[in-house]
This record gives C-alpha cells, sequence and structure tokens, in this order.
C-alpha cells in the first residue's frame, strides 16, 4: 500500500481509560507501537462512567448521533480524546447503556455491545474516515466481521474493509438469545450452524460470529494458538476454529516498555537496572514492610498479581499450600480479586500463617508494581494462559517466574536447567499440585545459590519483550487480512 494502512481498534477496554484485565494494556499498548511505525491507527471503545470527560480532555466530534439498534435508533455522541500521544481515541457515549460504574456483568451487556459496535461503524462515513482494517477483540466485537459480510457487505464504503478478529480469552464468548439478531438487524441470516456443534443452532455466540466472518482470526501467542485447535483448549469451538485453520495465528503479546520500566517506576521504592542489581533489594524490604512481614532480605520471596480463579491455577496453589509453607522458608504475598471461594480460602491462610502471607484481595496498580519490583519469584501456575502478561513484567523487574508450561507461558519461560545454565525461570508441564510444589522447591534452592540467581534476573532484564516485534507481525497480519478480503471481494 502506497498510503499509510488505516486500522480501527475496537475493545471494550483500554489503558488508561478503563481496564479489567490484559485487554486493556494490549489495546493501550499496540496502538502506539503501530503508530511509531508509520500505520494511521486509531482505537474506539465505550464511554463508560468511570471515564472522565475532563481529565482526559474529550472534544464532541459528532453530537445527537442516529445509530440503528432492532427497528429503531438510539441516540449517541461520538467524543475524541488525544490523551494517547500519536492514537486518536473515539468514545461511544450513551447514558442509557454505559453510564455504569462496571464494564461488564449486566443482563443488557448484548444490546451494549451491540449499540458500541454499530456506532463505531456508522460513525466512519461522517468522521469522513475511512479504514483499511477493523481490528476487532473478544466477543464484544465479534458481530462486526458478520455485519461487514451481510448488512455492509454491498455498501461501497465498508465493502473493502478487511477484518481482524483478534481472540484474547477464548473462555467467555458472550452468549446470548435470538433477541440479539434483531437487536443487530441480521435476523434474517439466523443462527449458525455447524456439524459438529450443535449448540450453534440454538444460541448466539458472538465470540463464534467472529471466528466464522473474519478474514483472519489470531492469538495472543503461537502456542494457544495451537492448543485452542483442541477439545481440551478449544471451549467446544475447536471445530470451528479447524475449519478455519489456514486463516489463524498467533502473536504474542508484548507489554509497554515506556510504563513498565524498573529504571522510572514511580511506584517503586528505589528505581534500579540491570547494571544496578544491587539496588533492587530496596523494593524488597519496603514491600516487607508494607505487607507486615518480616524485613529481611534473605528470606525467598514468592509474590502474585492475579485474577482469583481456577484458570489461573488457584486449585493448584490452595492444594499445596500448606506444603509450601511447612516445608519452606518462603513468605508470599498476593494482590488481586476474583472467586470467592478464593478470597476465603487465602485470607484463612493469611490467618494461619500470620507473618509470612499478606494477602491483598483488590486492585492497586501502585502495589502490583512494588510486587514486581520487590518479589524474588514470581508465580503464574494456570492452567490455560493465551498470553499471559505478568511474567513478562517480572522478567523485566528481575523477579523470577514459576509457571506452568501452557500457552504464553510456555512461548516465554524456558525450564531452567542447572547444568546447562539455560532458561530464564521454572515450568512444570502436567496440572497438578505436586509438579508445581517441586517447581516452587526447585526455585527456593536455587535461590540459595547467589551468582545463579543473578545471572537468572539479568537474562531476564535484558530480553525483549516490547510490542517493537509484535506490531511489525499485526502490520503483516492487517496487510494478509486485506489480501484475503481482496480475493473474496473479486470472486463475487
Amino acid at each position: 500500500m502506497s498510503d499509510p494502512l488505516k486500522v480501527l481498534i475496537l475493545s471494550a477496554e483500554m489503558v488508561p481509560f478503563a481496564k479489567t484485565g490484559g485487554l486493556a494494556d494490549v489495546t493501550g499498548a499496540l496502538p502506539k507501537a503501530l503508530a511509531r511505525l508509520g500505520v494511521d491507527v486509531r482505537v474506539v471503545l465505550p464511554r463508560y462512567s468511570r471515564v472522565d470527560r475532563e481529565r482526559f480532555k474529550m472534544t464532541e466530534v459528532l453530537s445527537s448521533f442516529p445509530v440503528p439498534m432492532d427497528d429503531v435508533f438510539e441516540t449517541v455522541t461520538i467524543l475524541r480524546s488525544d490523551a494517547v500521544p500519536g492514537v486518536p481515541v473515539y468514545f461511544i457515549d450513551n447514558d442509557k447503556f454505559f453510564n455504569r460504574e462496571g464494564i461488564y456483568g449486566y443482563p443488557d451487556d448484548g444490546e451494549r455491545f451491540i449499540l458500541y459496535c454499530r456506532a463505531a461503524l456508522e460513525m466512519l462515513r461522517p468522521l469522513g474516515w475511512q479504514p483499511d482494517v477493523l481490528h476487532c477483540n473478544d466477543w464484544h466485537t465479534g458481530i462486526v466481521p458478520n455485519w461487514i459480510k451481510t448488512i455492509y457487505k454491498n455498501d461501497p464504503f465498508f465493502a473493502r474493509m478487511a477484518t481482524v478478529f483478534t481472540i484474547h480469552n477464548l473462555q467467555y464468548q458472550g452468549l446470548f438469545g435470538w433477541r440479539i439478531l434483531e437487536v443487530a438487524g441480521i435476523e434474517e441470516y439466523g443462527f449458525l450452524h455447524h456439524p459438529q456443534i450443535g449448540e450453534l443452532a440454538d444460541v448466539v455466540d458472538l465470540m463464534a460470529r467472529g471466528i466464522h466472518f473474519a478474514d483472519v482470526i489470531n492469538t495472543v501467542s503461537e502456542r494457544y494458538a495451537q492448543e485452542i485447535l483442541t477439545p481440551e483448549y478449544g471451549e467446544k469451538l475447536d471445530p470451528l476454529l479447524r475449519d478455519r485453520k489456514d486463516r489463524l495465528f498467533g502473536i504474542l503479546n508484548g507489554i509497554d516498555y515506556d510504563e513498565m520500566n524498573p529504571a522510572t517506576d514511580r511506584y517503586i521504592a528505589r528505581t534500579y537496572d540491570v547494571d544496578h542489581l544491587d539496588q533492587r533489594v530496596e523494593n524488597k524490604l519496603a514491600l516487607q514492610r508494607e505487607a507486615g512481614l518480616p524485613v529481611d532480605a534473605s528470606i525467598p520471596l514468592i509474590g502474585m498479581v492475579s485474577r482469583l480463579a481456577d484458570q489461573k491455577g488457584f486449585d493448584l496453589l490452595a492444594a499445596c499450600f500448606d506444603a509450601m509453607m511447612d516445608c519452606l522458608e518462603v513468605q508470599f504475598v498476593l494482590l488481586g480479586t476474583g472467586d470467592q471461594h478464593y478470597h476465603n480460602v487465602f485470607n484463612e491462610f493469611a490467618r494461619r500463617y500470620a507473618g509470612r502471607v499478606a494477602i491483598f484481595l483488590t486492585f492497586n496498580a501502585a502495589l502490583a508494581q512494588k510486587i514486581y519490583a520487590g518479589s524474588d519469584m514470581f508465580l503464574m501456575p494456570s492452567r490455560f494462559e493465551p498470553c499471559g502478561l505478568g511474567q513478562m513484567i517480572s522478567l523485566r523487574y528481575g523477579s523470577i517466574p514459576i509457571v506452568r508450561h501452557t500457552g504464553g507461558l510456555a512461548d516465554t519461560i524456558t525450564d531452567f536447567d542447572p547444568r546447562t545454565g539455560e532458561g530464564n525461570g521454572f515450568s512444570f508441564q502436567r496440572y497438578n499440585q505436586i509438579d508445581l510444589y517441586t517447581a516452587i522447591v526447585r526455585a527456593v534452592e536455587n535461590y540459595k545459590y547467589t551468582e545463579t540467581w543473578r545471572t537468572l534476573q539479568r537474562r531476564g532484564m535484558q530480553a525483549d519483550y516490547s510490542w517493537n516485534a509484535s506490531a511489525r507481525k499485526y502490520i503483516d497480519l492487517y496487510q494478509r487480512a486485506c489480501e484475503f478480503h481482496r480475493q473474496e471481494f473479486a470472486a463475487v
């Protein structure tokens, strides 16, 4: 393409505006990397009540803008913020559907995200901007590839737009009833049908629609792209994914090296870099003080920043936690929220091992950075992990990951072999508590060897998991999607 590639990214969340998980981090970092490579990239998301218009200096670009919803029109306002340098961010503003504290979890989530997606497309013509690629993320935007191949198919403005659909977590699919087809204006096309997935004939699965209609599909690590082709990881959509495996790719997420930088991090007690690792210990002592643990640099400190759920391996950790605390001289700090069952379980561990275990059942960005900078080891025993960002951040901060060999964790962490000195962390294969406990023991034992540990820290901090390489792969993916779309358009 002679002109700059034009890409509109649709996402339900984005740092620094609204976040519940890793999707927000990706949407916050990838566009900046694309813009540095010359892409005309813009982002659109809903304006939830937590997204302050004044703080982010939003201006109205379209007022009282009508958007079709079923047989009526819903009025929205289109706002624009330039708070992210080089990346215009548009917001769909509508009090009825988005003036709420949370992002997800409402009975009308189907209608909410249909309105968001429809407004994101309808605003383009009056704004006078025609992207080459619509980059959709997770089920909230899965209707967009469906529309491009149906109701917008014969509209000259939209007909040549290619679609990329990124699966961040296949477990969450956006399941709704027939009414959503009416709201979306595609009831004449009915449910999807697949000979091996009977459920699709009785439910609107927005994730499945994104997979079925997109020009290109990708996941957030190469291994996860292969794993979801199997029944074990495919969340009942593996037959559909296997049908489209020639359009399925894996691109590992990166982390924002401007934000995740121990040399400049404003949250930590003492900044440091790979050449001044002796200064890092001050962060460990500060974390111990804040967590109410004995201040002792020699005791191995294991950290976690995670959603508390089975997917993240908390069933395994709970099963071996007593053995870890009874048999090993370690401290443990956990930050996160999730299932109430695990809130109760880990609060009890904190009571049982008072002075050695600290549990923070909340989200606290500053404390998260302190855990990355102050822990000796970072634990991620996930049952499955599409990509994972925590292990990359911990490497960047010199905290050595202990992970299960799955998804993006397997793509980024190589098990340390003391015989050869190779590896950058500790990993285990089988999903059981004995293998997790063994990996923790190996990490704790190797921590006793100061030079070995320092080598691991340097290796992790010197690795490059920035968005630079991944952004170039996304540009290749966009161009591939455009070519697929041109071929299909020409064949019609």
